[in-house]
């Protein structure tokens, strides 16, 4: 092996010894708190069937629960943006938390449709606030040259937040085999499990420090706002939210169904698997969106920001059509990793991308504005599966998630030919 090639290789190996205290605990907090947060937004998908059949629920108001958590994380992710901005990113992340795991477990006490709705509102908020709080705590603390890693490490964890939402629907079924009372109310139990993210508070609060870039600032603590008009920074943020929307149409849209997609007869358009068959497909469809995360990032710190965007977006849009129809098992094995490998990869780029694009004294809010408006825009998503399975179900019942899944193909797409014009920011100083 050529000196180079060695070199390269060794770097590799040999930047996790560079990492510092703070560093380390930054992703720490960043990352368990984004895993939480998916494993309380994913447990709403996993009992959605559940939740349908308890309260008579057609899919189009089943999807336009989710869609309402989305539409409120657009507002969350503003909101705790600025406080981020105003009082810290520590503690802007430690009150998000809060948000969404008290939210999920006041899930489990919902008596109807209103309730429910209420309470994963509530639960948007705190999802939108911990993304762009925990995103722009890890981008200040880690160095350039490592910041993709770092943040493409903390959206791994979204995985493995889905993943432990599996685990924890499978093992509150299977026992609920043996309770007639847990079998009548198992998906409030699933609810009331969310509440554990609440503990993580306690670490955050003693342990994580502010990045010296913020603490190091200049000026009032007031959010210069004016800022995000300047032409170079409103230019990029209104580019960066299209191009989130467009993405995260396709992504809600997708993963929002695909649990009841596996688990729903085929003569409905599912594929008819029972419950521990679906969420075995569903961990495995994990593990390629864990793979997909994490080597965004070391893509990314090699090749480029909007090189890799580009081509997980792309590659998500080519796949999607061919999972929607695939007939045979051996191909829904297959594409079904792949398609989650890309299909959710690309979202590990663009805390890196976004935080070298905007300034200290409004990153956070920016970050927050740029995903999680996106976020809202792309809240329909959920909704619209339904609303489509639903009309081309009169017709054709075996094919309506089918096409609606083809639908998000052209979505993904879209933020694809968007994410051209974004410039690439690899491994920018901040400032």
């Amino acid at each position: 092996m050529d000196p180079p090639a060695t070199r390269r290789i060794l770097g590799v190996l040999e930047w996790p010894r560079q990492v510092s205290v703070a560093e380390r605990r930054s992703l720490l907090a960043g990352g368990l708190g984004w895993m939480l947060d998916a494993m309380d937004v994913t447990l709403y998908a996993l009992v959605l069937i559940e939740v349908r059949e308890r309260f008579a629920l057609s899919d189009s108001e089943a999807g336009w629960i989710a869609s309402a958590s989305f539409i409120a994380s657009a507002v969350g992710g503003a909101l705790f943006g600025l406080v981020a901005d105003r009082i810290g990113r520590t503690r802007a992340l430690l009150a998000s938390i809060l948000v969404y795991s008290l939210a999920s477990g006041a899930c489990g006490f919902a008596s109807g449709f209103w309730s429910l709705a209420l309470f994963r509102v509530v639960l948007g908020l705190g999802m939108g606030g911990e993304w762009s709080t925990g995103a722009t705590l890890i981008a200040e603390t880690w160095r350039p040259e490592h910041r993709a890693k770092a943040l493409g490490l903390m959206q791994s964890s979204w995985a493995v937040g889905e993943a432990l939402a599996a685990g924890v629907a499978a093992a509150v079924g299977l026992l609920a085999l043996r309770s007639a009372w847990l079998s009548e109310n198992s998906w409030r139990v699933v609810f009331l499990v969310g509440v554990a993210p609440a503990l993580l508070c306690f670490w955050i609060r003693r342990r994580v420090p502010e990045p010296e870039i913020w603490r190091g600032r200049s000026g009032p603590a007031r959010v210069p706002l004016h800022r995000l008009l300047e032409p170079g920074v409103r230019r990029h943020a209104v580019i960066a939210t299209l191009m989130n929307a467009a993405s995260m149409f396709g992504y809600w849209g997708l993963f929002t169904w695909i649990p009841a997609y596996l688990k729903r007869p085929e003569a409905e358009g599912g594929r008819g698997l029972a419950l521990l068959a679906s969420t075995g497909w569903f961990l495995w469809m994990c593990g390629g969106k864990f793979l997909g995360y994490l080597l965004f990032g070391f893509l990314s710190d090699r090749f480029g920001r909007r090189r890799c965007y580009f081509g997980y977006l792309l590659l998500a849009a080519l796949l999607l059509p061919l999972f929607a129809h695939a007939e045979s098992t051996v191909a829904l094995l297959v594409l079904g990793p792949l398609v989650a490998f890309f299909g959710t990869g690309f979202f590990s780029g663009f805390g890196a991308l976004a935080s070298e694009l905007f300034p200290t004294a409004v990153r956070a809010t920016a970050l927050g504005l740029t995903y999680n408006l996106g976020r809202g825009l792309s809240a329909l998503a959920p909704w619209a599966v339904g609303a489509i399975s639903v009309e081309v179900g009169r017709s054709a019942p075996e094919r309506g998630l089918a096409v609606a899944f083809v639908v998000l193909a052209g979505m993904y797409l879209l933020a694809a030919l968007l994410s051209l014009a974004l410039p690439d920011s690899r491994g920018r100083p901040l400032a």
